[in-house]
Order: structure tokens, then sequence, then C-alpha cells
């Protein structure tokens, strides 16, 4: 399962330096940027590789698998903003 961006992201960009397939968005550059609270991940895209969650400051990321409960709607939120 792909790895989610929860609501303690704080929208640096960091991560999405650090994917390795793009998976991340919006980009720094990105009108849209400036109208989300966070970044997301795309879950048909995300390998699962780790880089973002590894370099998230915040630890607002988490592999899917380990959402915590009362975090586990931002699954659902990641996906939904690449439909």
């Amino acid at each position: 399962m792909a790895y989610v961006v929860t609501d303690a992201c704080t929208k640096d960009f960091v991560c999405v330096a650090e994917c390795a397939t793009a998976a991340i968005a919006p980009t720094a550059a990105d009108p849209a940027a400036g109208t989300v609270s966070q970044v997301f991940i795309n879950p048909d895209e995300c390998i699962d590789c780790g880089n973002c969650a590894e370099i998230c400051a915040q630890n607002a990321i988490f592999p899917g698998d380990d959402l915590p409960a009362d975090k586990a709607h931002f699954a659902e939120k990641n996906r939904a903003y690449f439909n």
C-alpha cells in the first residue's frame, strides 16, 4: 500500500524532491500549491520506497498499512486529490 500524507504536513515540499517517482503533488512551483493545506501522494504512482517518510521532519507521512486510526481518512483524501 502507498504512503499517505496526513494533516501534520507543513507543506515544506522536501518530500516532493525526495520522491523517486514524482508521486507527490503539488510541487512548490504548481499554482495549486497555494490552494491546499498539504501535499498528497498518488497511491497509483507510489512505489513504497519510503524516501518521503524518512525526510519528513513533521512525521506527517505513514505507510498506508500503518496509518493511525484517527488518520485513516487521509488515505482517501490523498487518492481524491488525483481523481
